[in-house]
């Protein structure tokens, strides 16, 4: 949530035509009781991208779903893992993962509203829950309600005692238990998420499983999208480097400038593009100090693009 907004997938697109892209997790209550063009609305270039759903209600559920794929989302995803109080408070999230037949009875409904897949991403278990139990009656209980696809991130939950960001970090990964989900279910789709680094991880996870989720990797190092379509789907294309993707998405940014967005939240996601290249100290500062700043606009991308392809230069001479 607050990180991979429409400014983001648009610009993660600029780099990879294959990955599944996800909105931030909404709530059933924010889809039939908010500003919808604000929560659900998307450029068509952001294609294919899924819309992750927050709620536990059946009945919210399906209409929320249908909503979705009215605005054309290509896949409907239930969140049962996201620890926040906020969503505990409001029985969605990782809190759902001690009520295995309510996701199911959710899920079922999502099934039945649309015709673009319903999937589910969870836990293994959450606080004192024996993962081997929670996550397979979880998985098996919405398997036996038609869902094939399951996203699970490979650590508990702890939902009292860490904070949101601390559960992110703290509760141990189990990547093996993951990988014997899918050994024990081979019909299902399943797709692993939690501290995957690089795409070496990856293609070792692939090796287990049918599918990875990367989240803070991809934002933090957006680069490494940049190999993905030749590296994980085997296309036969070039790999996207950084000066590439703002190439290809300068038009996008231009647009948007013209339609009164201000330069600041769509350079954010491109902030970590040159990780780890001579420069990016310099590519971030001018992002972020320029970008803020009342009339700004390209030139300040252009600027910062600069701060890189000098700085080789400045080192070598």
């Amino acid at each position: 949530m607050d990180w991979t907004d429409r400014y983001c997938r648009a610009f993660h697109r600029a780099l990879t035509g294959r990955t599944l892209l996800y909105t931030e997790m909404v709530t059933t209550g924010a889809v039939l009781h908010g500003d919808r063009e604000r929560l659900l609305g998307f450029d068509g270039l952001e294609q294919p991208v899924a819309l992750q759903l927050g709620g536990s209600d059946p009945g919210a559920l399906a209409a929320s779903a249908r909503i979705g794929e009215d605005f054309g989302y290509q896949e409907i995803n239930l969140n049962v893992g996201c620890p926040s109080d906020r969503v505990q408070d409001g029985r969605f999230g990782a809190c759902l993962m001690r009520e295995p037949a309510l996701v199911a009875e959710g899920m079922a409904a999502i099934r039945e509203a649309v015709r673009v897949p319903a999937t589910v991403k969870c836990r293994i278990g959450v606080d004192d829950q024996a993962p081997e139990q929670a996550l397979f009656e979880l998985v098996d209980r919405c398997a036996a309600a038609g869902i094939t696809s399951f996203v699970v991130h490979a650590r508990k939950a702890w939902l009292q005692g860490l904070s949101p960001k601390e559960n992110r970090d703290i509760p141990p990964l189990d990547y093996p238990l993951v990988w014997r989900l899918k050994r024990e279910r081979p019909e299902l789709t399943i797709v692993i998420n939690g501290g995957v680094a690089n795409l070496d991880e990856v293609e070792t996870h692939l090796e287990h499983v049918d599918g990875v989720m990367l989240g803070r990797a991809a934002y933090h190092d957006p680069g490494l999208l940049g190999q993905v379509d030749r590296r994980i789907f085997g296309e036969a294309v070039e790999d996207v480097d950084g000066f590439t993707a703002v190439a290809r998405h300068r038009p996008y940014i231009e647009r948007k400038l013209a339609e009164g967005v201000r330069l600041a939240p769509l350079v954010k996601p491109m902030l970590g593009l040159f990780a780890g290249l001579p420069g990016a100290r310099a590519w971030r500062r001018i992002l972020t100090v320029e970008g803020v700043k009342v009339g700004a606009g390209v030139e300040v991308i252009d600027q910062a693009l600069a701060a890189i392809a000098e700085r080789p230069l400045r080192a070598a001479g």
